[in-house]
């Protein structure tokens, strides 16, 4: 019938920013637009100073979550102690010295000791580090720690493969470079034979 309201949509995205921060970003952008000799008012540039402050909030979400409360919204007590690995998971993050983005993909194991995680978690986890500035080793770390600090498991692997466009777009300019981290603890680190099954799960 005519009058019938219309079926509501599958998914609707719908992103929260700042007002004030948002206004003082697109300044800073407008600002930056008009040093490089760009003219901020011609039609392709006058909405880009918002639309950049609205990216670098999304881009750093981040420091506002906590992967602490993340991990512990699904904590479950379980009797089982082999290892659990998320692999693959997609890592979008940017660089903190020149503010060009990295991005590659994440693998994360644990062994259990006494609890596991909802395994959504562990790839919110490594998003809530990633969404902020960062370099790749300190964001291996972080994931790591969080891991082990919440879960108290028996050890945990973390290994990052990314590409990093500051050294692809400007710099050393080598597009097929990739950086490799890795960080573990526990029976990961006290026994090959568990960190040889970890890699090659991910190889």
């Amino acid at each position: 019938m005519a009058n019938d309201p219309l079926p509501a949509p599958a998914y609707r995205r719908h992103d929260t920013y700042d007002d004030a921060t948002t206004e003082r970003l697109a300044e800073l952008t407008r600002r930056q637009l008009e040093i490089l000799g760009e003219d901020p008012d011609r039609e392709g540039l006058v909405k880009t100073p918002e639309r950049v402050a609205k990216a670098l909030q999304f881009l750093t979400h981040g420091y506002a979550m906590d992967p602490d409360a993340i991990l512990r919204s699904a904590l479950f007590a379980e009797d089982y102690s082999q290892m659990v690995l998320v692999r693959d998971i997609e890592v979008y993050s940017q660089c903190e010295h020149h503010m060009l983005p990295f991005f590659g993909k994440a693998h994360v194991a644990y062994i259990p000791n006494g609890h596991i995680v909802g395994l959504s978690k562990i790839p919110r986890v490594v998003d809530v580090f990633a969404r902020r500035l960062q370099v790749q080793e300190r964001l291996t770390l972080q994931i790591r720690d969080a891991i082990d600090r919440v879960l108290q498991p028996a050890g945990v692997a973390v290994v990052i493969e990314a590409q990093h466009l500051c050294m692809m777009m400007r710099g050393a300019e080598k597009q097929n470079s990739h950086t490799t981290t890795s960080a573990m603890s526990g029976v990961f680190l006290e026994s090959a034979e568990t960190r040889a099954e970890f890699m090659r799960l991910i190889s």
